[in-house]
């Protein structure tokens, strides 16, 4: 059994295995700067952020030992539990990995930094020097790899992100999304946290509030070399080099092979009864915004 963290969580060597399998990676290598754009891009195209659980009313905790079984489960959650578990998972192959309060800036809103993402850096160790890297599988359709925590812009398949000082913390970074990209960017301050007490009230909130807009709408997105998908309701949207492509999902055999083929949600979990509630209240959602 390997000791992450704080000793928050213990994560055995057949969880390693069981996690490393899921993303399709045979064997633990050294942790290197190689594998870990490795892991990432695995993780960003095999799982999924989702709100399928929480728009269920059927929310998990955030605690790291639930993240970790939700992912070696088969299942998968949205930032506080795919960051989360991604870190305990890079702590377990012996990487350096810190926590950080970070925020994510809608269209139409303003740049933050309150507790509502789980941010994460990487610190990358070799003869010469200790490099920072900004890695993220929380954010659901960027970024395909980590990039290194200095200024500058960085094209990745056909889209182009920029790190750059943030606005609200001077001291913390700031990453900008693609022009079509789902939301406008992430701003991070440069404190670490301990582990996922900081996140918990936030959790709370998009978890359960009535006001919550993951109880409210049924969202999942993942990200791949040369695009990112998202179903939004019964709306799956794609994003490649030709633009933003747009197509309503009407049949429910249609819409579940989606889940399980482009975003790798089979929900093994539910029943039978429990995804045809899910799909009617997709279905309602769906024409009450009409």
């Amino acid at each position: 059994m390997i000791r992450l963290g704080s000793g928050e969580f213990m994560v055995t060597s057949e969880m390693v295995r069981s996690y490393l399998k899921r993303l399709g990676i045979r064997g633990v290598q050294p942790p290197t700067l190689e594998f870990l754009c490795e892991l990432h891009r695995a993780h960003v195209s095999v799982i999924s952020w989702q709100t399928i659980d929480v728009f269920s009313g059927r929310p998990r905790p955030i605690d790291l030992e639930t993240s970790v079984r939700m992912i070696v489960e088969n299942r998968s959650g949205y930032c506080f539990h795919l960051n989360g578990a991604f870190a305990s998972l890079l702590r377990s192959l012996g990487y350096t990995v810190s926590l950080h309060r970070a925020g994510v800036q809608s269209y139409g809103g303003i740049p933050v930094i309150d507790s509502f993402h789980l941010g994460l850096t990487v610190q990358i160790h070799n003869e010469f020097q200790e490099e920072q890297w900004i890695v993220d599988v929380g954010l659901g359709d960027m970024p395909y790899e980590p990039l290194p925590l200095m200024n500058g812009t960085h094209k990745q398949g056909p889209f182009v992100y920029t790190v750059a000082d943030s606005q609200v913390n001077p001291d913390g970074w700031r990453l900008e999304h693609d022009p079509n990209g789902s939301f406008v960017g992430m701003d991070v301050d440069p404190g670490t946290v301990g582990g996922m007490a900081e996140f918990e009230t936030n959790h709370l909130h998009l978890s359960r509030s009535p006001d919550s807009p993951w109880v409210k709408l049924l969202i999942l997105k993942n990200r791949c070399a040369a695009e990112t998908h998202e179903l939004k309701g019964c709306v799956l949207t794609v994003r490649d080099k030709n633009g933003v492509h747009r197509s309503e999902v009407e049949r429910q055999a249609a819409w579940m092979d989606i889940l399980a083929d482009v975003f790798g949600e089979h929900l093994p979990d539910y029943s039978l009864s429990q995804r045809n509630v899910l799909w009617n209240k997709v279905i309602q959602t769906h024409e009450a915004a009409r």
